[in-house]
């Protein structure tokens, strides 16, 4: 069964024009393909960025969050209580009076213990605002250094100036050193995410939390958070794997930097946010939201979408299957930005009328 699965995944008709196979993705005569084997190496690239992350967060964000008059509060801890403790994780966070006063009889305490361990226990759980910044600091160093890096490496490619030359010679286009690493860079972030979800603060769904899962019924329960984040980086993984697998590499490096270059701006306005920089914060929101703008709902659609809907039907007048698979995550991706331009137009409104 797996045999035929895999021989149905990689069928060329998915991926790539008719009459090519992937014999002809074969590096010869200085052209270098991006070849699937070459994702695992994504797993790794994340452990680097997680030790990354740890140091960072540690030795730079700490010290900056303390310059900023940011204080680290420590809650006190419950009293160790196996009975309490079970209760609190198996049945119920805010257990009531008669519950408590059964607990109570049960550890033969006071209800006034029991309730004093409870409310211990839940502020536990609620992360501390130096917590908060740390995971923001993170964010914004690496969707910064993305945004930098990927200005470096698409500025001189003619194809960020000219988004026609994305579809000249496909899919023989070779494979440039810096797109490998842009690419391993993105997946391997998006990883290491997936990997820490688990002590990551639990959120709503945020602005990038949920740009991409529009296509799964996830998107619609808030409630489920940590699912959704999980539904969220798996989709990401996916669309730019496939879009590695393919050889849509020219694309793929400017949808990454439409898309970081919005990002740092929001998660610095968090920094200042937790901060108490009211005015600081509320420039940089205003930064993120012109930013947002520009490249969600003015770049991509009439700069990225022009080319994946449009521009590959001068090449070629049989679309293949990718061609179909793709533009609906990215036309769903569309209507996620629109979504979320409709709520930072509202939280502007607010901000202008209201003060």
């Amino acid at each position: 069964i797996l045999k035929t699965l895999n021989s149905w995944f990689w069928w060329e008709n998915i991926w790539m024009p008719i009459n090519c196979t992937w014999a002809d993705f074969v590096d010869r005569d200085g052209l270098v393909f991006p070849k699937p084997h070459q994702l695992y190496a994504t797993i790794p690239y994340a452990f680097v960025l997680l030790i990354i992350r740890f140091f960072s967060e540690r030795y730079v964000a700490i010290p900056l969050a303390k310059a900023l008059g940011i204080k680290n509060v420590r809650r006190a801890k419950p009293q160790p209580n196996p009975v309490l403790e079970s209760y609190f994780r198996e049945c119920s966070r805010h257990p009531s009076q008669s519950e408590i006063q059964g607990l109570a009889k049960k550890c033969n305490c006071t209800v006034h213990l029991v309730e004093k361990w409870f409310r211990r226990r839940r502020n536990l759980e609620i992360p501390t605002v130096l917590r908060k910044f740390q995971e923001a600091f993170w964010r914004f160093s690496f969707y910064l250094t993305s945004s930098i890096v990927g200005f470096i490496f698409l500025y001189d490619k003619p194809w960020f100036y000219d988004i026609w030359q994305t579809w000249v010679g496909y899919p023989f286009q070779t494979l440039l050193p810096s797109q490998y690493w842009y690419y391993m860079a993105e997946i391997g972030f998006y990883w290491s995410l997936l990997f820490t979800l688990g002590i990551d603060i639990k959120r709503k769904a945020n602005l990038q939390g949920l740009y991409v899962i529009g296509f799964t019924f996830v998107f619609f329960c808030p409630s489920q958070d940590f699912m959704a984040h999980v539904v969220h980086h798996l989709a990401a993984i996916g669309l730019m794997s496939g879009s590695w697998c393919g050889n849509y590499v020219r694309l793929g490096t400017l949808v990454i930097f439409v898309h970081d270059t919005a990002d740092f701006w929001l998660e610095a306005a968090k920094m200042f946010n937790y901060a108490h920089w009211e005015k600081t914060c509320n420039m940089l929101f205003i930064i993120f939201s012109i930013a947002f703008f520009i490249t969600r709902i003015i770049l991509f659609p009439f700069w990225i979408l022009r080319a994946t809907l449009y521009q590959p039907t001068y090449y070629s007048t049989t679309p293949v299957i990718a061609y179909f698979l793709f533009n609906g995550m990215l036309l769903t991706l569309q209507g996620l930005h629109l979504y979320w331009g409709y709520l930072i137009f509202k939280i502007l409104k607010r901000f202008v009328f209201l003060k």
